[in-house]
């Protein structure tokens, strides 16, 4: 009986332990936001210049890590403190020739063994023009201590939002998780869509949308889920006029055409018939759907997967939508000067 309670107490203290140490957010919950210095509101029907990347925790591309085979088999696990501070500086210097009003950057690290248990995204403030004045952040993997033998440590990974503009306030909405046991899922990511909404002089807020879905759902229906999820919240705003954009690491193709041409090695990841069909066909997007099937669609590519066989980029799984009050006039994926930066253009 005794040895029966001790047990009993090792698990529950283990229990807690796992709990107290990882991450648990709310469906919905405000997260803060970081203006340093007032900046003029938005006006209706003023131009904006956006850019989204998945900056792959400022990594760069020197390395074939763990998780980018399907069997997990890479070599690397963590990149140098050096090839981490020659990213940040490239991507510092990728903002600032291309001037963007509003950037969307997901796979940011804070608090991450990897990377030195830097916060990335500070660092980049510290390197980009002083007119970002407002930001906000949005956690989706956070834990103390990761127990697997190519983590063992701290992770922290994250959604950031810079804007020229000022930004009212900030929303995390959890997406849908991966359905693993109890112990599996506080470890695991907890993705989200990071909401900021940007005041126009006329008493309107554009609703800004920041996401990265599940890239490592297969056998699941997590990545249907998540974007169902999405479609009725754009759905939602689209029904009270409320002008919005989302944008981010989708992690799905355009369509079949885009799944053939892939290796079969790397076909498994995507289903033949994507689950963005009714964003695409309701919504305006960058790149467009006649981007992506047209003759030219290879400029329009913005993922270089870190795969030994894969020799360039390959696939559009990156994407921009925008409410149909909202008109998306060019568009662009910058492959140029771009290859080495991250697996994301």
């Amino acid at each position: 009986m005794k040895i029966a309670l001790i047990f009993l107490i090792i698990i529950l203290l283990f229990l807690l332990a796992v709990w107290f140490s990882t991450y648990h957010p709310q469906p919905i919950e405000a997260v803060p936001v970081d203006c340093t210095a007032a900046a003029p509101k938005l006006k209706p029907g003023q131009k904006l210049k956006i850019l989204s990347w998945n900056v792959q925790f400022m990594a760069g591309k020197n390395y074939t890590f763990f998780f980018d085979l399907i069997d997990h088999s890479g070599p690397d696990i963590f990149p140098t403190a050096t090839d981490v501070n020659q990213t940040l500086a490239a991507v510092a210097k990728i903002i600032e020739e291309e001037q963007p009003d509003i950037i969307l950057l997901q796979e940011l690290d804070d608090g991450a063994k990897r990377t030195g248990h830097k916060n990335q995204l500070s660092k980049l403030m510290e390197l980009i023009p002083g007119q970002y004045t407002c930001r906000a952040e949005a956690f989706y993997w956070k834990a103390a201590y990761i127990p697997m033998p190519k983590t063992m440590g701290s992770v922290g990974l994250k959604l950031g939002t810079i804007s020229r503009f000022p930004i009212t306030s900030a929303v995390r909405y959890q997406l849908p998780i991966m359905p693993k046991n109890w112990l599996t899922r506080q470890f695991s990511l907890k993705r989200a869509v990071l909401e900021t909404r940007l005041p126009l002089e006329n008493g309107e807020e554009l609703f800004l949308m920041n996401t990265h879905l599940e890239a490592f759902g297969q056998g699941y229906d997590t990545i249907q889920q998540q974007i169902h999820y999405i479609e009725n919240l754009l759905a939602q705003y689209s029904q009270e006029d409320l002008p919005w954009i989302i944008g981010g690491d989708f992690n799905l193709l355009s369509n079949q055409a885009a799944y053939d041409r892939l290796p079969p090695h790397q076909q498994v990841y995507f289903s033949p018939q994507t689950e963005l069909n009714t964003l695409l066909e309701n919504y305006s997007s960058a790149p467009a759907l006649t981007d992506m099937t047209g003759p030219d669609s290879c400029h329009w590519y913005t993922h270089f997967p870190n795969d030994p066989a894969v020799k360039g980029p390959d696939r559009t799984i990156d994407y921009i939508f925008a409410s149909n009050d909202l008109q998306i006039n060019s568009r662009k994926v910058r492959q140029q000067g771009t290859l080495a930066i991250s697996d994301h253009l």
